[in-house]
């Protein structure tokens, strides 16, 4: 008799089976994500949470308030869709000038790769991020407020 003939096979499959699905890097499994959920989950301003993966892409939470610090990605495009709030982003055109955009719930900014920008926000705004994996918050500057390695929620 095999440990598979036994009466604890069923057990063990099982554990193993809900280790696997418990997994949140195991391809195949479909799951539903309740943004109001993930987003009490957290409080801290500027420091986005991994929400989800896909095709090499994150998507992230993040909350913040006030002026972020001015930086560009040299590699990667950034999507900011506003969920709650509002917040304006300071980007720097081709001629260096100072430019602005208000984005506002149900709104999103893309950010191309290499635009110098920053958001700012005068009430705490909500906003899901979708960038490829990877991509620090901070891009080419590290200061008090990079995140080198995200967390989950």
């Amino acid at each position: 008799m095999t440990a598979r003939d036994g009466p604890n096979f069923l057990v063990t499959f099982l554990n193993e089976s809900l280790a696997i699905l418990s997994n949140e890097s195991y391809v195949g499994v479909m799951q539903k994500v309740n943004l109001e959920q993930k987003l009490a989950a957290f409080t801290d301003h500027w420091s986005p949470k991994i929400v989800g993966e896909l095709n090499g892409q994150e998507v992230k939470l993040v909350k913040f308030q006030g002026e972020f610090v001015w930086h560009h990605h040299d590699h990667e495009d950034e999507l900011f869709l506003v969920l709650r709030g509002a917040f304006r982003m300071e980007y720097k055109g081709d001629s260096g000038l100072e430019k602005t955009l208000e984005i506002g719930a149900g709104e999103f900014v893309i950010v191309p790769r290499g635009v110098t920008h920053r958001p700012v926000a005068d009430r705490e705004v909500q906003v899901l991020l979708f960038e490829p994996a990877g991509t620090l918050n901070t891009g080419n500057v590290r200061d008090r407020r990079t995140v080198e390695k995200l967390q989950r929620v």
